[in-house]
């Protein structure tokens, strides 16, 4: 357990390094990292941002309509990150994800990452910003005085 960061890089660093498909679950938003090292002739690796779902059998048939030529998973690893997604490139973990999925899949899964990445900073940063401001599903500690 590193303990500046809550979480055992080395470990988490194995499963995105060895794990087939992973599931990696933020404390800020709901959407989920979905990591699919799997591939085949025409089907590269994939990492998207999806949505959440309310079971396992439920992401084995997500997995399923979203890569059909491909058989399903033995099992799908789930990793809770407890910090913000500015964390997982700072300690080197997000390169590891790309290096993988870019020796799997090629140099076009470079940009797929990247793009990615952009995706959950901004969702992060989007329920960060609706936290502040008492947006749906927060309550604001205080309101601005209305006179001045």
């Amino acid at each position: 357990m590193d303990p500046d960061y809550g979480i055992d890089l080395d470990e988490t660093g194995r499963v995105f390094d060895q794990a087939e498909v992973v599931v990696v679950r933020f404390h800020l938003i709901p959407q989920r990292l979905l990591i699919d090292a799997r591939s085949a002739p025409g089907d590269p690796p994939m990492v998207r941002l999806v949505p959440p779902v309310t079971s396992a059998e439920e992401r084995y048939r997500y997995l399923q309509r979203e890569r059909p030529g491909l058989p399903l998973p033995e099992y799908i690893t789930v990793v809770g990150w407890p910090r913000y997604v500015q964390v997982l490139k700072e300690t080197g973990l997000w390169e590891r994800i790309e290096q993988r999925l870019v020796r799997a899949g090629g140099p076009e899964l470079a940009r797929q990452c990247g793009a990615v990445f952009g995706e959950v900073r901004a969702a992060e940063r989007l329920e960060v910003a609706a936290a502040i401001r008492g947006g749906e599903g927060y309550e604001s500690l205080w309101e601005r005085s209305a006179s001045r």
